[in-house]
């Protein structure tokens, strides 16, 4: 494989699902024949500190922009240009489409031979959107392949391309490393450490926010309780909907049988994950469909795990979930379907079983790191 040239404002140290995506798939590529255009992650000397430690251990060349959010502006598209031609790359990967994919035609220009442009749930709103949908009509234009996460996303960003374009979209989801998300993760010593040995445990891995269908998990415990009285709702994660979250759980009289682990090492996931009898996590979609699921990467974690899964609706979760073998997709924001779907499972240790075996082996099946990232070399 000759050279590339990662763009992206999305790599750690910064925290997201995104940022996991895109060095995930680094790792996987040839280290000598890569290079990564990256933004800072934030500004001042913990900031900075962090990012040097953290670049100073990849195995490829990371050259960090001054800023913190990368814009296809004319200096950052002449860093950019300089780069590709300093190291001789030949390709480019965005790592993510908007708006950085509106740089491909001055790369091309340089010398770029294959553009590939990634796009994840905001495309999917771009495009819903007059301006920003002519904007994506030219990034589609400038590169070579624009590659989508799902079903839900291909169709919206799609309808926004030329039909020519349209028909270069390439699906590259993220993928989940099934060594280290599998069903002896070590969720037991976590049972024990929160004194949930004995209990049925519902668990949601995200961030807490509006988005992501906490709060419906909390409204639904009261139902969930009145079936199975020794369940607990175990909420993985930090994010600004935290105190909401815990006001409402005092509300609905269910505090509790609601746990909140606050933030979590990304190494402590995978155990917290197999902490759970069942996963769940009922997205919605808001905001007339701007702040819409991706996909869904927790439900394919989980399943990796062995545990089976209720999805939210929203925009692309459906994709991370064979509906009926892996678990089930509830309508996004409604309590009673989650609460119908979960304790089902929680009554039922041999539908769990199967669900979560079933899960595993579809992860093997389609879902492995090493699977993408040989994809993503062909496209590049």
């Amino acid at each position: 494989m000759h050279k590339t040239l990662i763009v992206t404002n999305d790599f750690p140290p910064r925290p997201g699902g995104i940022q996991a995506f895109l060095h995930n798939m680094a790792l996987r590529l040839d280290p000598e024949r890569l290079v990564v255009y990256a933004s800072t992650w934030k500004r001042g000397q913990e900031g900075a500190e962090a990012t040097a430690a953290f670049d100073a251990e990849q195995p490829f060349t990371v050259v960090r922009d001054r800023t913190t959010m990368l814009l296809p502006t004319p200096r950052v598209t002449r860093r950019a240009v300089g780069l590709l031609r300093e190291h001789g790359c030949e390709s480019v990967w965005f790592g993510a489409a908007a708006p950085l994919g509106l740089m491909g035609p001055a790369l091309r220009r340089a010398g770029a031979r294959r553009l590939v442009a990634t796009t994840h749930g905001h495309e999917a709103g771009w495009a819903q959107l007059p301006a920003s949908r002519q904007l994506l009509r030219r990034i589609g234009e400038g590169t070579d392949t624009i590659t989508y996460l799902g079903e839900y996303t291909r169709s919206r960003i799609a309808a926004a391309l030329t039909p020519e374009a349209a028909g270069r979209m390439v699906q590259l989801p993220p993928g989940v490393d099934e060594k280290t998300f599998h069903p002896g993760s070590g969720g037991e010593a976590v049972r024990e450490r929160l004194g949930l040995t004995d209990r049925p445990v519902v668990v949601c891995v995200s961030r807490l926010v509006p988005r992501k269908g906490q709060d419906t998990l909390i409204l639904a415990m009261p139902a969930i309780l009145a079936k199975v009285p020794d369940a607990v709702l175990l909420i993985v994660g930090g994010g600004p909907y935290e105190k909401d979250l815990r006001k409402l759980a005092q509300d609905t009289g269910v505090a509790g049988s609601v746990r909140f682990t606050g933030a979590v090492p990304w190494a402590e996931l995978p155990a917290h994950y197999g902490a759970g009898d069942v996963f769940a996590m009922p997205c919605r979609t808001r905001r007339g469909g701007l702040d819409v699921e991706g996909l869904g990467i927790v439900y394919l974690e989980a399943s990796a795990t062995g545990l089976p899964v209720v999805a939210g609706d929203s925009g692309g979760a459906p994709d991370a979930v064979l509906d009926g073998e892996t678990g089930w997709v509830v309508r996004g924001g409604s309590a009673e379907d989650a609460a119908d779907r979960i304790v089902a499972l929680l009554e039922d240790p041999e539908l769990r079983t199967r669900m979560g075996e079933r899960g595993r082996q579809w992860v093997e099946e389609k879902w492995r790191w090493d699977l993408l990232a040989e994809k993503l070399r062909t496209l590049l």
